[in-house]
């Protein structure tokens, strides 16, 4: 089961506890995945579409709980590729399906064969706080999803109607989030991409068992990531101490050949005799072993004077 549909399904689980807040999560699905189908000059229904059995169910019990009206549920087996099967919820009753979308606010009549839709979200619907999460849930349920956090964080919302997206953009950004709102060929997509923001999110549509599972796989994504910055940091400082040891292997050899290290100031033959026994020691390892003891500045610095040495020689013989 993929994290979106994890998702869906622990938001479709969550108790109908009241009809406002009933009312503001079915207005957010029709709008989101809802089909005003017209039959004729007077006849009218209301179409939803799925392939999550969850959500099918939640769109069930919603119009049951508040209107009470006939609703059919159908389920079409799709054998290719093993893909879920795909669920039909249809109000066929046109007065059920005209009292439905009047109440949330998607249609306005005039008379018996005259309709008018309006995508706007009807403040009535979401003057509560209570219903303003329920409306977003309801718009999640009905045309949002998540990705696989172990990948990437990015949840959306996609709608078809520009207004409605702006307003649902803006009633997610009430919350103190920061939703951004794009054109996708025809469709209008709002979305998050800060994890943070999303954890926010499920929380404020209730969805806690994935804002934990979320949690976890970013806490161990931070562990992952700080291990493998320590241990990149840790490769590029030996690549450095290893490739530092050989270049001061290569001027103490070749000052050797030249001139003999026994010429050498004494502070500088005895440090890269030490050098010579122990390729592979650290500054402050080899600086621990001189008498007296020096430290690691003072060791990189006897270094130096070391390579400024075997320049000078190359320049004198014009290697």
């Amino acid at each position: 089961m993929s994290f979106s549909s994890f998702t869906k399904n622990e938001l479709s689980r969550i108790p109908i506890k009241n009809k406002c807040c009933a009312k503001a999560e079915l207005a957010a699905i029709v709008r989101m995945n809802g089909i005003i189908q017209i039959n004729g000059k007077n006849r009218m229904s209301l179409k939803f579409a799925t392939e999550n059995a969850a959500i099918a169910r939640r769109i069930f019990s919603l119009l049951k709980a508040m209107y009470n009206t006939d609703v059919d549920v159908m389920v079409r087996r799709n054998k290719q590729l093993k893909k879920n099967n795909n669920y039909l919820i249809v109000v066929r009753n046109t007065r059920s399906t005209k009292k439905i979308l009047e109440d949330i606010g998607l249609i306005r009549t005039n008379g018996d064969d005259y309709f008018q839709v309006d995508y706007k979200i009807p403040q009535d619907i979401i003057n509560k706080r209570c219903c303003k999460r329920s409306f977003i849930r309801g718009a999640f349920l009905g045309g949002g999803s998540i990705s696989n956090p172990e990948k990437t964080y990015h949840l959306e919302f996609v709608t078809t109607n520009e207004e409605h997206g702006k307003e649902l953009s803006d009633l997610i950004n009430s919350f103190g989030l920061s939703s951004k709102i794009v054109l996708r060929k025809e469709n209008f997509v709002i979305y998050l991409k800060e994890g943070e923001q999303i954890v926010d999110l499920l929380n404020i549509m209730g969805a806690h068992l994935a804002l934990l599972k979320l949690e976890d796989i970013r806490v161990l994504k931070d562990v992952r990531n700080n291990i493998n910055r320590i241990v990149n940091c840790e490769t590029a400082n030996l690549s450095k101490t290893i490739d530092a040891s050989l270049r001061q292997i290569e001027n103490i050899e070749y000052i050797d050949r030249i001139m003999g290290l026994e010429k050498l100031p004494k502070n500088l033959s005895d440090l890269a005799y030490l050098r010579l026994e122990h390729r592979d020691a650290s500054l402050k390892e080899l600086g621990a072993m001189l008498n007296p003891p020096v430290g690691k500045s003072g060791v990189n610095h006897r270094f130096r004077r070391i390579e400024e040495i075997a320049d000078n020689l190359k320049k004198e013989r014009g290697s």
